[in-house]
């Protein structure tokens, strides 16, 4: 059926109802047009929501309508509800502060976007003789508590059973005096964005590996997994007892190492109606791997609870294995970690009190993440957010969408807002990773007005000289050899890494320009790369080849961006890269800028040992030092946990942060040999690079052409190859010893020494 026109308004509750307010609306079919061929809910909040009709749930998602930038754009959600309209119908929905009123950022401030909840939703039921008859949001409804006492997004909720009063969203019931009406609120229709991207979903149950008592004498229960999402769970006690769960992602000294949450108290508490009572508390979410419990009843069992993990609903697409179990397990922690992370939005982390789209993450990520899960819907939905801060900030990308940090206060001494590199590149760099993972033009298209707003933003930013050297910058944040206290003091020159990274943005733009017809564009952006890459050499690169500052990031990102301007620079900087590699004893000496880049760089220049000793030593820092502690997701810091069992000081300390696990788009290009020849992978290049320390390797990609899979073993010398490529897509083949072929879809196998090819044949 065609969406009729908005005829709801935004409703909020005559009491607030301890933020948990329920609302309802019982209504009857009109009679005499038949029987109903279509029923079609649009709902969306000032809060959370959650739906029902006569009790049962609209859809699977939960903690909708998610996080956008609700200044522009509040999504709603669309359900067809036909199986569950019957002539008396009950439309019931219950709210929560969720990210619109709800606590965020570290300042301590919440109701950053409004003080009231609301609800605004049409019921559309189509009849088989056409006539529509709409149920909308209006004066007309009635709200009332819930069993929600209290709920945030950081702190957790609280759910009293004695306060369920079943049967409120059904027919026939009566609301009791302490029920009252609704208000309606001025709102413009306006902004109303039907969403890009996927649905928050319970994406599955972790159920707990052990249960224990700590020193304390606490029982804490460990799941195994560093996750995101809330405990689940069905018991009876006494009325009145209250059960208390605290959340955490790692232990300290035996107890819960809750420090690193900061302010967030991640506790959610359940209050017993004396019968058998079931909760899930569906109003927040919690970032940890344990859980502390207080108050059960009786000896707590690993039957008796679960953990339910949360986040946006994502098909998997990519998968990578090797012989080396700790570099699986470093892939399963990115895993993870994207998916405690990509919950409605790309999150930096999902258990502080921050859990912000901190641009400069998703940045290096997303190739990463478009290889493992499909992401273009997703991605596409953020970019929107991102667009329209933009807009509103004359050009300027906010190191976080949505921007909270806009209304909450900044010490005096910090700067005022200005584009930041790498972070503000989001806008240029998540669009070009999504181009080449789906090969769909129209995102390109959808975004260029914000990619060329930053790089022309950019532009008026730098230096006569044509340098990005002025204005605060994050650099290449957490280098290693920073003090835990201030992560921005890297080794890498911040105008260095700023003018890099203006480098690529300019030539992405400028390429965009050049794929949508946009001639003069592309001709100006050239122009300005140029210009750029001029500048860097003239002022960063010395006559020997030493760029400034001369460290592992500078010629990391010098060689991934193809800035050096001749191959003898260009060679320099491999030799000086590896040199500094080795010199280290092939510690990771990178922070944010640095990392993402580093291997690409080793092994486009020829040092593939250097990469693969790099990826594989495992003293601190490294990538798989962490995983050597027990990680199951990947750290914000290389030593968020510190060799003796204690939680690295700074008060800056996250256990589920991405971005430093960009280096599996390595992975899955170098060591499985993935790669996308042509946007979309409509031509595929495979091309594995084996390394000392892994001897086998197997990965696959679904791509919007069908699924590549490879695998590749070195056995007494002699590097074996298997690979399918999909109907209809043509694929080089370049074996180690640089023989080359081209082929089309089938399963290939190929094999060679380190000189000549011994073997080939194809089956189609």
């Amino acid at each position: 059926m065609t969406s009729t026109p908005w005829l709801a308004a935004m409703i909020s509750p005559g009491q607030d109802f301890d933020g948990a307010p329920r609302l309802r609306k019982e209504f009857r079919l009109e009679e005499g047009h038949g029987g109903v061929v279509k029923a079609m809910l649009r709902a969306t909040a000032f809060g959370i929501y959650e739906a029902c009709i006569n009790g049962t749930q609209v859809g699977d998602d939960v903690l909708s309508p998610g996080w956008s930038a609700y200044e522009w754009r509040l999504r709603y959600r669309s359900y067809d509800v036909t199986t569950l309209v019957t002539p008396t119908s009950v439309l019931g929905v219950e709210l929560g502060n969720g990210w619109y009123r709800g606590r965020l950022a570290w300042h301590g401030m919440a109701n950053l976007y409004g003080s009231e909840l609301g609800f605004f939703g049409q019921l559309d039921i189509e009849f088989a003789d056409g006539h529509v008859q709409s149920i909308a949001s209006d004066a007309s409804w009635q709200a009332g508590p819930s069993a929600t006492t209290s709920n945030d997004l950081y702190d957790g909720q609280t759910i009293d059973a004695r306060r369920l009063h079943k049967g409120w969203a059904e027919p026939g019931y009566v609301p009791g005096a302490d029920w009252t009406g609704v208000r309606e609120l001025a709102f413009d229709a306006d902004r109303l964005a039907e969403p890009v991207g996927p649905p928050v979903v319970r994406a599955g149950v972790v159920r707990p590996v052990e249960i224990f008592t700590s020193p304390s004498g606490r029982t804490l229960v460990d799941f195994g997994q560093n996750l995101v999402g809330w405990l689940r769970f069905t018991v009876q006690g006494e009325a009145g007892q209250a059960i208390t769960v605290r959340h955490a992602e790692v232990l300290e000294a035996g107890e819960l190492g809750v420090r690193p949450l900061r302010s967030a108290k991640a506790t959610d508490t359940f209050v017993l109606s004396g019968g058998l009572d079931s909760f899930e508390p569906t109003k927040t979410f919690h970032g940890f791997r344990y859980a502390e419990i207080a108050g059960w009843p009786g000896t707590l069992t690993a039957d008796d609870v679960e953990a339910v993990v949360v986040h946006s609903d994502l098909e998997r697409t990519g998968t990578f294995e090797c012989s080396n179990e700790l570099v699986n397990q470093l892939h399963r922690n990115i895993v993870w970690g994207l998916r405690g992370n990509f919950l409605d939005l790309p999150t930096d982390c999902p258990q502080r009190d921050e859990r912000l789209g901190w641009t400069g993450d998703i940045a290096v990520f997303a190739p990463t993440a478009a290889y493992l899960y499909d992401v273009k819907g997703f991605l596409q939905d953020w970019l929107l957010d991102l667009a329209a801060e933009q807009k509103a900030a004359n050009g300027l990308v906010p190191i976080t969408v949505p921007d909270a940090l806009k209304y909450c206060p900044q010490p005096p001494e910090f700067p005022a807002p200005e584009s930041s590199a790498l972070w503000s590149e989001a806008s240029v760099w998540v669009p070009w990773a999504l181009w080449e993972a789906y090969g769909d033009l129209s995102v390109l298209a959808n975004q260029y007005e914000s990619m060329a707003a930053h790089t022309r933003r950019v532009e008026g930013l730098l230096s006569p000289a044509g340098l990005w050297d002025s204005g605060f910058q994050f650099g290449d944040w957490l280098d290693p050899d920073a003090a835990p206290d201030q992560p921005w003091a890297a080794k890498a020159d911040t105008g260095v890494v700023a003018t890099a990274c203006m480098y690529r943005t300019a030539r992405l733009t400028a390429q965009a320009a050049g794929l949508l017809g946009k001639h003069d564009d592309e001709a100006h952006f050239e122009a300005l790369a140029a210009r750029v890459r001029n500048a860097f050499a003239e002022h960063y690169v010395a006559a020997s080849g030493t760029i400034r500052s001369d460290c592992t990031t500078v010629y990391a990102l010098a060689i991934a961006f193809d800035v050096l301007e001749t191959p003898e620079l260009r060679g320099f900087a491999g030799n000086r890269l590896a040199e500094l590699v080795r010199d280290n004893n092939y510690r990771v000496s990178t922070g944010f800028a640095g990392t993402p880049f580093i291997t690409h760089a080793l092994t486009d220049t020829g040092h593939v040992d250097e990469a693969y000793r790099l990826l594989l030593e495992e003293g601190c820092p490294s990538w798989l030092y962490p995983v050597t502690m027990g990680a199951t997701t990947v750290w914000e810091r290389w030593d968020s946990m510190l060799p003796d069992g204690t939680i690295n000081p700074g008060e800056m300390t996250s256990f589920n942060h991405y971005a430093l696990g960009a280096v599996a788009d390595w992975m899955h290009k170098a060591i499985g040999g993935i790669r996308p020849a042509e946007p979309g992978y409509a031509r595929v290049l495979i091309q594995p690079q084996p390394g000392e320390g892994i001897s086998w390797a197997r990965t696959s990609l679904k791509t919007p052409h069908g699924e590549v899979r490879v695998e590749w073993t070195l056995d007494g010398g002699a590097f074996r190859l298997e690979a399918t490529v999909p109907a209809g897509v043509a694929a080089d083949v370049v074996l180690p010893d640089g023989e080359r072929h081209t082929v089309e879809g089938g399963e290939y196998h190929f094999a060679c020494a380190p000189a000549p090819v011994l073997d080939y044949q194809a089956s189609r």
